[in-house]
């Protein structure tokens, strides 16, 4: 892993205006991101973790704005740029990004080959014949056979992997450093989901990427990612190496979702469940926002909001029972035999 970050994200705030109220929508979040790595960010819907990975290419809704903090990529801070002229040297051409729905992403009135190509032209100047030849290519690139055929078809035309190798063609066709991928194997099954994920680690050895997943499966996590980022509310809990967070993990928000994997359940016995909902990001959020659902949160829990604390060099967690002068509480049963339960699995 590269000393320095290629993406230095430190203390952001993102609001949006609703309704004639502010909802911060990201909480003073800090991420770096190195050269070819994977990381994974990992948490609930509404967790934030859309939202936080759009500010590094200025796809923030219209009514929402970075409001504190700063994103150094390559020395410059993107986090203050408010023109798309200033956005398109970066979006598409150094930093990309895949779409959680390809039939939403895609333009069902316009030809696959010619979206393709469109992100060529736009990203790196080339045109007509020759723009036309890198779409062909990509597409075989990303394993879509008879090009020249697919390049004159629909969206409708595709199937659904289908489809989402045609949204990955458009976001690496100009070689981005970064390409974050929202949930890239939503609605897909199984075999597909393992098909397009496999194609990704492909694309990223090959072109040399670092790779962003936002997720909730943490069983895409497990197959891909060298780290994991936890979000919660509008802030990041937890990170990782990908054994440390799943072997040796220290949030109680983290520990809950482990515990909720559906593939360590034990046939007969209900799934455990993480009880309650995420707190109203309207309001001010008093002390550590996972506690009012954590039934062995601390006094101090609900009163301030507990610092990151260093487990190792690579691995820190934001919660109090890491505090020298906090009782001693255990991780979970469940989380205690996650590595033996994964090794039995396969």
């Amino acid at each position: 892993m590269a000393k320095e970050p290629i993406l230095s994200a430190r203390d952001v705030e993102i609001q949006f205006s609703l309704r004639g109220k502010l909802l911060t929508a990201i909480r003073k979040c800090s991420l770096d991101l190195y050269e070819g790595e994977t990381l994974a960010i990992v948490g609930e819907s509404g967790s934030g973790k859309s939202v936080f990975t759009k500010s590094f290419l200025g796809m923030l809704d219209a009514n929402g704005k970075i409001t504190n903090g700063s994103i150094m990529y390559r020395g410059t801070d993107i986090s203050k740029y408010t023109k798309e002229k200033e956005w398109r040297t970066i979006r598409g051409k150094k930093i990309a990004m895949v779409m959680q729905d390809p039939m939403t992403s895609l333009n069902p009135l316009k030809k696959v080959g010619k979206q393709i190509q469109e992100s060529i032209e736009l990203n790196q100047g080339i045109k007509g014949a020759e723009a036309k030849k890198l779409a062909m290519e990509m597409l075989t690139k990303v394993g879509i056979p008879d090009p020249e055929r697919r390049y004159n078809q629909y969206p409708h035309e595709f199937s659904g992997g289908m489809r989402q190798r045609v949204v990955i063609a458009i976001a690496v066709a100009c070689h981005p450093e970064i390409l974050i991928c929202d949930e890239p194997t939503t609605a897909l099954d199984v075999t597909i989901q393992a098909q397009i994920l496999n194609l990704i680690r492909e694309l990223q050895r090959e072109l040399k990427m670092t790779v962003v997943y936002i997720t909730h499966d943490l069983g895409v996590v497990a197959n891909v990612a060298d780290r994991v980022a936890v979000m919660y509310a509008g802030q990041i809990v937890e990170y990782g190496l990908v054994n440390e967070i799943f072997y040796d993990a220290w949030h109680p928000y983290t520990w809950a979702l482990l515990s909720s994997l559906p593939q360590l359940g034990v046939k007969g016995e209900p799934l455990p469940t993480i009880e309650g909902t995420p707190p109203n990001l309207f309001n001010t959020i008093k002390g550590d926002a996972f506690a009012p659902r954590n039934k062995q949160a601390l006094a101090i829990d609900f009163e301030e909001e507990p610092p990151f604390f260093k487990i190792t060099e690579t691995h820190q967690a934001k919660t109090w029972y890491l505090d020298p002068r906090a009782p001693k509480i255990e991780q979970p049963k469940a989380v205690k035999m996650l590595r033996q339960k994964m090794q039995e699995r396969g």
